[in-house]
């Protein structure tokens, strides 16, 4: 037996189907008398149905006022979802931390309902993709569940700002690398040294790890130990961004240097045959020695005839130039060549001295140790690590002392010019200076941006 309300619901819908049948036949009529009375009928109807049921007539009124107006957008809630690494975070019970120092895979996960033998299968699936061995204590990962009391469904690890890897727990249970993309812009920047190259770089918005890139194009001209207030550069390098962020800068395309009265310039130039940084001239920037056998370092006491021994106290020549630097800084041999001698020998400490070629050697005093195979008649590379900072044998603190022989008899490496190199041959001459004038470009900007008041 149905209720009464069921028989009111019943009447409302069949009364509003019966008048508008009505309308529609009415509106039909050509007979303008019994369009009329088509009218007054709809009338009475609709009087009827808001008397007898004032719900309805409430919702009518609202109906009939929305009418003839089109609603608006704004006037519905809009729902974003939070959408990162890929997936609407909204739609899953999310479990986010970081990597602690003894956590691994079978101990994040096992806490997620998965079983070991699920986790052994996801390892062996995705071995060629991750080492699961690799994670990193401190680094963050997410862990997303449609239900938190079953297996979850990924885990999200993410090492560095390139890319995360997603864990898939369920199914095929596999592992995937996901690569954020790299957006390159070439920036140029001019910098005055102030205080140290560092704070001078950040200070003109340029990326100070930059340096490190500026270092290799220059590093066979300038002493990058040696840096004055006054000293200005030009570079113009990659920016790399990743999602709008900055990240480690990528080539230096020019660099200028300008100390004093001298100007340094190298451009990076490429083709089937030739690839480095040139000078001006075409003439490769690369010479004999580099200037410095340590990174980031500065000089503590220079090539002096007449110093004061900081330890023995009398006056007695130094034959070095003496590179302050932090304790286990790697030593870097400053040219291709075969160690002659390595070892312990009294006020040098530990020690290493290498032949060049027939009339150059370079020595490198008070390491804390060797470099693995670095031993009498092993050739070395230029730029290879031969040992490492200390303060063995006489040493107030953790330096090298560089020691240069021309012809058996040891020089002020500083003041020493090397002999210029042969320039690119015509043939690829035509392709440099084309290089090199779109670099200019970029230097001249810089120079009419700093001229403006």
């Amino acid at each position: 037996m149905y209720s009464l309300n069921y028989w009111i619901v019943k009447l409302k819908a069949r009364t509003v189907l019966n008048t508008k049948k009505l309308l529609e036949s009415t509106l039909r009529l050509k007979n303008a008398n019994w369009t009329w009375i088509g009218i007054g009928c709809f009338a009475f109807m609709l009087g009827l149905i808001l008397l007898v049921f004032p719900e309805s007539s409430r919702n009518l009124k609202a109906s009939l006022l929305g009418a003839g107006q089109q609603a608006k957008f704004g006037s519905f809630p809009v729902v974003v979802p939070t959408i990162k690494y890929g997936f609407a975070l909204d739609t899953f019970h999310v479990f986010e931390g970081s990597i602690q120092q003894n956590d691994n895979l079978s101990k994040l996960l096992l806490k997620r309902h998965m079983s070991y033998a699920d986790i052994e299968r996801l390892v062996a699936n995705g071995k060629s993709v991750f080492d699961v061995r690799n994670f990193k204590a401190d680094e963050p990962y997410l862990i997303l569940a449609k239900d938190s009391a079953q297996c979850a469904d990924y885990l999200i690890y993410e090492p560095d700002l390139y890319g995360y890897y997603i864990f898939h727990l369920k199914d095929s249970l596999w592992i995937e690398r996901i690569k954020r993309p790299v957006v390159t812009k070439v920036n140029a920047v001019k910098v005055k040294v102030e205080s140290s190259l560092w704070e001078s770089m950040e200070k003109n918005g340029a990326d100070p790890e930059v340096i490190k890139n500026m270092e290799e194009a220059l590093k066979y001209s300038i002493d990058f130990h040696h840096v004055n207030p006054g000293d200005e550069f030009k570079l113009v390098y990659d920016q790399n961004f990743i999602e709008g962020k900055s990240v480690d800068p990528g080539t230096v395309h020019a660099a200028y240097y300008k100390t004093e009265k001298k100007e340094y310039y190298a451009y990076y130039y490429e083709s089937n045959q030739y690839k480095g940084y040139f000078d001006q001239d075409g003439r490769p920037m690369k010479k004999g020695l580099l200037k410095s056998p340590v990174k980031f370092s500065h000089i503590s006491s220079r090539y002096n005839l007449a110093r004061l021994h900081p330890i023995l106290n009398t006056v007695r020549p130094h034959f070095g130039t003496d590179y302050a630097a932090p304790y286990g800084a790697p030593i870097m041999s400053v040219g291709d060549g075969v160690v002659e001698e390595a070892g312990y020998k009294g006020g040098n400490g530990n020690y290493v001295k290498i032949r060049h070629n027939h009339n150059i050697q370079t020595q490198y005093l008070h390491m804390s140790r060797f470099a693995g195979g670095i031993r009498r008649g092993t050739r070395v590379a230029q730029g290879q690590t031969i040992g490492f900072v200390g303060s063995t044998g006489l040493a107030t603190g953790p330096h090298v002392c560089f020691r240069f022989w021309m012809n058996g008899k040891q020089v002020n490496h500083l003041r020493f010019n090397y002999p210029p190199p042969e320039p690119l041959p015509a043939s690829e001459m035509v392709g440099f200076n084309k290089v090199k004038e779109s670099l200019e470009a970029y230097f001249k900007s810089l120079d009419e941006q700093k001229s403006k008041p």
